[in-house]
């Protein structure tokens, strides 16, 4: 293969930069920009907020969803493996046996590291160290 052959690809790259650079550069131009405050207050479904939250919002609600994409993302894989899985033979269950149980391996870590669990206030890996709160 030569340079010449990843032409078209630089080129479509180069064309999706700049579809993005154009939409960008229209929409900051063409849109109004008339902000009120109803406009600048946060929505959260459909409910005005009528006081500043108290605290930050949790981390665990990201790691959660992160969590669940990682296990979304196996069911997809098992699913096309499952499609498939006459014609992949006993080497294609191998594979996916492998695959399962590291994912399996990676929900009982994340259990027993306590990222699954939500409005605990002390946990009791830090109640039998003494050090007090979790964080």
């Amino acid at each position: 293969m030569t340079l010449a052959d990843y032409a078209p690809i630089g080129v479509m790259l180069l064309l999706a930069g700049l579809f993005v650079v154009v939409s960008l550069g229209l929409s900051k131009r063409l849109s109004p920009n008339r902000p009120t405050r109803e406009k600048l207050d946060p929505y959260e479904c459909g409910i005005v907020s009528e006081v500043e939250p108290a605290q930050r919002f949790p981390v665990k609600f990201y790691l959660t969803a992160m969590l669940f994409v990682i296990f979304d993302v196996e069911i997809i894989f098992l699913f096309a493996w499952a499609s498939i899985w006459p014609d992949l033979g006993w080497p294609g269950v191998a594979a996916v046996l492998i695959f399962t149980f590291f994912v399996a391996e990676t929900l009982v870590y994340v259990w027993k590291r306590g990222a699954l669990d939500w409005n605990v206030k002390r946990r009791s890996r830090y109640i039998a160290d003494g050090a007090g709160e979790a964080a």
